[in-house]
């Protein structure tokens, strides 16, 4: 880490890129003129000044541009000039600097012309100006356009940054809009029905002639208050986000589950260790709901048949709900249970079989994953 660090600090110059200080190196050795064939020592040390320009032309692109005008106009040798223009083109942009810089290269480097003709000779003269000229005004009008390029570029990701973030925006706010409508929805349908029904049954309770109707309007009533409570967490994650639905149901509330199934008249038994593992409160409620769906399609496809609740615990938690072979129900449903059940225990991390037994009854059968502290021991 600290090599690599002393790299980026030592090649800062070039971004911390190696890459680009070879191709500067590249650059100051081949337009320099250091290999001009039988240099003078004072054209071989103004080499060395420019190509010592070119080398650091990236962070410093007005040394390079001064460096340059030195075989430019001793020894009237262009392409340090040319890089140096161009280095300042793109870096700088259309700005009136560059204006400047442009103008007193090509101003130095066509004046060095003219003065080193030997006389006027009149068009031909001035055709070898201007090719020059346009010579001179190539690498300058390249750094612009690729300066314009990156800047271009840089505004339109910035456009599609914002749009990407607006867009996530509106749908947050439309999910967070639909969130409310529904949670408006449930309360003011929902909630007023189970609040009347648990009402009613209160009242039931009290004013029931035999025991056996108190008991049955006592078991509505203490159902309704709980599928109330439920509904209030529900519609308070709904309208103020997710949270971690400390009221909601968990592995230990299947014997309550259970007890008030069998309370309602259904014949069912329930095995579960008394030690249950600790469970995630994902997996804790799709084990719940798993149990509890599969309960109400037991009373409400075999009303009559007996149904058996196994809970085991060991490197996953198993949760089998089985019933047997019943006479046929009229009753029938949306369907929408079991892919309810399936997509909360996908939610979970497990896997969920449902189907016909051989005897003809119906078994559910869920794993579900188990902490991995857990596990690990």
């Amino acid at each position: 880490m600290r090599l690599l660090l002393d790299r980026e600090r030592l090649l800062s110059w070039w971004d911390g890129k190696v890459h680009r200080l070879l191709i500067d190196i590249v650059v100051a050795l081949m337009f320099s003129g250091a290999f001009a064939e039988n240099p003078t020592p004072w054209q071989l040390g103004l080499a060395v000044v420019a190509g010592l320009g070119m080398l650091v032309r990236r962070r410093f692109p007005l040394i390079a541009v001064a460096t340059s005008l030195l075989p430019l106009v001793f020894f009237s040798s262009p392409p340090p000039s040319w890089v140096a223009l161009y280095t300042y083109a793109r870096r700088h942009g259309a700005t009136r600097s560059t204006w400047v810089v442009g103008f007193v290269i090509i101003g130095i480097g066509v004046g060095s012309e003219i003065i080193g003709q030997t006389g006027w000779s009149g068009f031909p003269m001035l055709v070898g100006i201007a090719v020059k000229s346009a010579l001179y005004c190539v690498p300058g009008m390249l750094g612009l356009w690729l300066q314009q390029r990156q800047v271009m570029m840089a505004a339109t990701r910035e456009r599609i940054d914002r749009a990407e973030r607006e867009r996530a925006l509106l749908a947050e706010r439309a999910v967070g809009e639909e969130r409310r409508r529904i949670a408006r929805e449930l309360h003011d349908v929902i909630a007023h029905r189970a609040s009347v029904m648990s009402l009613q049954a209160g009242a039931l309770t009290v004013h029931a002639k035999d025991e056996a109707t108190a008991d049955t309007a006592e078991i509505i009533r203490d159902n309704s208050a709980k599928a109330l409570t439920e509904l209030r967490g529900m519609l308070r994650v709904l309208r103020e986000g997710p949270s971690d639905l400390t009221e909601a149901p968990a592995v230990h509330d299947i014997a309550d589950l259970v007890r008030d199934a069998a309370e309602t008249g259904i014949p069912v038994r329930l095995t579960m260790p008394d030690d249950l593992p600790e469970t995630s409160g994902t997996t804790g409620r799709a084990a719940y709901r798993v149990v509890q769906e599969a309960l109400t399609n037991a009373a409400r496809h075999a009303p009559e048949a007996a149904v058996t609740v196994v809970v085991e615990a060991g490197d996953d938690l198993a949760v089998t709900v089985a019933n047997g072979p019943s006479r046929p129900s009229p009753s029938s449903g949306a369907g929408y249970g079991l892919l309810g059940m399936r997509e909360r225990v996908a939610l979970a991390g497990g896997e969920l079989e449902a189907g016909p037994t051989a005897d003809g009854g119906f078994r559910v059968a869920a794993v579900l994953p188990l902490p991995e502290s857990r596990t690990r021991s």
